[in-house]
């Protein structure tokens, strides 16, 4: 999902690095292909690096150096230069890009086996207690002071959502911002990168999912109810409409656990973040039943931090 922090993730590698002294300063390369001064940049400009780089520590070609590209996918034929570095260079190369030009199934194709694919997603719960430096460590028991804490930490968590950077902002910019990032998903994930030109039928389709969220969906229904609506589409774009917004990260389906396939579809349909349906959704009411459920499946995440079996249903019966 876009905004969910590949950036800083490079520079915590670059920290990480750096700590267990795998790698020096001198032997890691940075490099963000949205830098202005990168603009008109080209695949065959990538060589120069290499001289430069190489240039300036001829010594490093004998050893291990660490290469971040971030956003790389802006670049066109990308692939041509990393498969040719990854085959006459001893180095390790680490790609960011958004999901609108850079799907694990695309880098498979394009370095032909040759890489490891990391998803980056909004802050879990855990995540969401370190950022607000709540729990840096696992509570040793669950005193009055830390069930207070944790209920007022999971009512903002379903509240905030777990995109970094609106964790700290007012509430009215916070769903701005939020809003925002489903613009730019459609706009650009979804609409330019497959052209898709029945917008209408696209926005309804967001709309119905954000405001029911959780439920099963089903395409014949939500096709009958576009037909009532004098809204044209076919049923086989609205499959390829809902495949494109759970590659872009904004949903994710989740089937019904059965051994029948018939009984498995139609799947669930879940919203990637509690902010972003926050954000978007209408509620006359302070019922969260949807935004409990979307939040259930983070629920590991908290189990996690706690060590023992008593401890973990404490915490089940302080959440729900």
């Amino acid at each position: 999902m876009r905004r969910t922090g590949k950036t800083f993730f490079c520079y915590q590698r670059i920290h990480e690095l750096l700590a267990a002294g795998i790698a020096s300063r001198e032997e890691i390369l940075y490099l963000n292909f949205e830098d202005d001064r990168l603009l008109g940049f080209t695949v065959q400009d990538f060589q120069t690096i290499l001289d430069v780089y190489y240039g300036k520590y001829p010594s490093h070609r004998d050893t291990k150096c660490h290469f971040f590209f971030d956003e790389i996918q802006r670049i066109e034929q990308w692939e041509i230069f990393i498969r040719r570095l990854l085959d006459t260079e001893n180095v390790q190369v680490y790609l960011t890009g958004s999901s609108s030009k850079l799907l694990s199934i695309e880098i498979a194709s394009s370095l032909r086996g040759r890489s490891l694919t990391t998803e980056i997603f909004p802050f879990s719960f855990q995540a969401f207690l370190k950022c607000h430096q709540l729990f840096d460590k696992p509570p040793a028991r669950l005193g009055a002071r830390t069930v207070s804490t944790l209920r007022k930490a999971v009512q903002d968590y379903l509240d905030i959502g777990g995109f970094p950077e609106v964790q700290t902002l007012d509430r009215d910019i916070r769903i701005e911002v939020l809003q925002g990032y489903i613009d730019s998903v459609l706009l650009k994930d979804v609409i330019e990168r497959h052209k898709v030109s029945n917008v209408t039928a696209l926005k309804y389709l967001v709309r119905h999912l954000m405001n029911s969220p959780c439920g099963r969906f089903s395409v014949n229904k939500f096709y009958n109810s576009l037909k009532s609506l004098s809204v044209k589409c076919t049923k086989n774009s609205l499959y390829e409409y809902l495949d494109h917004l759970t590659d872009a990260y904004l949903f994710y389906r989740v089937p019904i656990h059965s051994r029948s396939e018939k009984a498995r579809m139609p799947a669930k349909i879940y919203t990637i973040d509690t902010g972003l349906l926050n954000a978007i959704s209408f509620r006359n009411s302070s019922n969260n039943g949807h935004c409990w459920k979307t939040w259930f499946l983070c629920t590991c995440a908290v189990m996690g931090m706690l060590s023992n079996m008593s401890t973990q249903k404490g915490v089940m019966r302080l959440i729900f």
